[in-house]
């Protein structure tokens, strides 16, 4: 995702989490929490947890999550850290690029 598409879905929709876009996602593809959870490989409460930003995951589960669906590492680790940030309350913008 570019840097204007995810300013532009922020300011339309706040800040994106892993969480949200993991359910944007899910919802998208029409699957319930309990088959995409499966697919995850992960419980259906801890899906919950996740798509409601209760749960942050860590670089490694983010990477592993965007491989399974098909999406960019990069954005999902991005993501992640993101959250990490601003669970502890740490107001910077996080960037991955791939070494």
């Amino acid at each position: 995702m570019s840097t204007d598409a995810r300013k532009y879905l922020e300011k339309s929709l706040g800040r994106m989490s892993l969480g949200k876009a993991i359910r944007a996602i899910r919802q998208g593809e029409e699957e319930s929490q309990i088959d995409f959870a499966h697919r995850l490989g992960i419980s259906k409460q801890y899906l919950c947890d996740l798509e409601h930003d209760r749960k942050i995951v860590s670089a490694k589960k983010a990477k592993q999550f965007a491989e399974i669906l098909g999406y960019s590492p990069e954005h999902f680790i991005a993501l992640a850290f993101q959250d990490s940030l601003e669970h502890d309350g740490i107001h910077m913008r996080v960037e991955v690029k791939a070494a």
